[in-house]
């Protein structure tokens, strides 16, 4: 018995072995190669000789994108990033779920709508950015729709505008991460208090008020980042691309939400409704909890495709728009506009750690829901 159990494994082994092999050799092999380029100063010389001179100066690269004097375009842009991040993933998932509870309530031509709303997910990015790219230029599309009803045209400059709000300093930027881990650790440890972990969530909260005093009083002996002041916020100009990448994927969130409301019992439903709830007190109450899973789910790929908004941005405003940047964007200009491989490979990992702040946490929750 146990020889066979063991033949078994060796035959699912060999069955798995040339996928984990690709896989290690075009993803992690891939991601470490990317790794070891940037903390080198390739692209400095001849970075497309045949035999270029590439030597290892650790992480010089990163410090120059986060403090450098010359990089303050990456830092805006990874600003963008964030704020591309939180307003699509918000966005996209109020959207979602309000049309998903209409067409729960099954109107009449249901087929229809769903339809409707589901078709712009089929089209791709770059389809998108020019649609909207006409919609929001500054002489037409929708600052045209108030003289329909006899108002002036507005006049704002959808994708050009260099305004900005929600500013800060980037010299504030580790009381900034400070405060958000802090809010962060105390969210689990109210978590571990509830479910009787009481040390563990005291652990917890004597960590955050650490990182409270920290900030409240350490500003004083902190070496800032950067020897002068320098702003930073949400541009308007992000503004029209964010909008056409909820539209887009609005009804992808809808028929993600639409499937967790319709696997919620309808016995649920029934007793809600013989309690005397009426259909607002039902979906907060009782089915918008009940799809919390698909909520996270949601989020996460949300969160991994504001990641990837270089063709949208190239689409609707080109490579060169600072206010809109990204820093995939960038990515591009630093690799293959400036030949700077070393620096366009130390964006490309910034990428994809922030893109592991997402995956990484929701992986290991479903992990532990697994084994309990």
């Amino acid at each position: 018995m146990n020889w066979r159990r063991h033949k078994d494994k060796f035959w699912a082994l060999l069955t798995l072995f040339p996928s984990l092999a690709l896989v290690g050799v075009f993803v992690y092999g891939f991601i470490g190669r990317t790794f070891f380029v940037s903390i080198t100063d390739w692209g400095k010389g001849a970075a497309l000789a045949e035999n270029p001179t590439i030597n290892v100066i650790g992480l010089g690269n990163y410090g120059q994108l986060f403090t450098g004097f010359l990089n303050a375009r990456f830092r805006q842009s990874l600003v963008n990033a964030a704020f591309y991040s939180v307003l699509i993933i918000v966005g996209a998932i109020i959207v979602g779920l309000f049309l998903a509870i209409l067409l729960d309530r099954q109107p009449a031509g249901e087929s229809f709508f769903r339809t409707i709303f589901l078709y712009p997910m089929s089209l791709s990015f770059i389809v998108t950015g020019t649609i909207w790219r006409w919609l929001l230029s500054p002489g037409g599309g929708i600052n045209r729709l108030p003289t329909f009803i006899g108002l002036p045209p507005l006049r704002f400059r959808w994708l050009s505008s260099e305004g900005s709000i929600l500013t800060f300093n980037w010299q504030n930027l580790p009381f900034i991460t400070g405060g958000i881990v802090a809010f962060v650790i105390l969210t689990l440890a109210y978590r571990s208090w509830k479910s009787g972990q009481e040390k563990r969530a005291a652990s917890m909260a004597g960590a955050a008020l650490i990182l409270v005093l920290w900030i409240a009083f350490g500003r004083g002996f902190t070496p800032k980042i950067l020897p002068y002041p320098e702003e930073h916020g949400l541009n308007l100009a992000t503004l029209g691309i964010i909008l056409a990448a909820v539209w887009q994927y609005s009804g992808y969130t809808m028929a993600m939400f639409l499937a967790g409301l319709r696997g919620v019992s309808t016995d649920l439903r029934e007793a809600a409704e013989l309690d005397g709830a009426n259909q607002f007190q039902y979906y907060t109450r009782v089915a918008i909890p009940m799809v919390k899973p698909v909520v996270l789910s949601a989020v996460i790929i949300m969160a991994h495709i504001s990641l990837k908004m270089f063709s949208l941005i190239f689409a609707m405003t080109g490579p060169d728009n600072a206010e809109t940047g990204h820093p995939a964007v960038l990515m591009y200009l630093k690799s293959f506009r400036a030949n700077n491989f070393a620096v366009g490979a130390a964006i490309a990992v910034v990428l994809f750690l922030m893109a592991s702040l997402f995956i990484v946490p929701y992986l290991v929750s479903a992990y532990r829901e697994r084994r309990a």
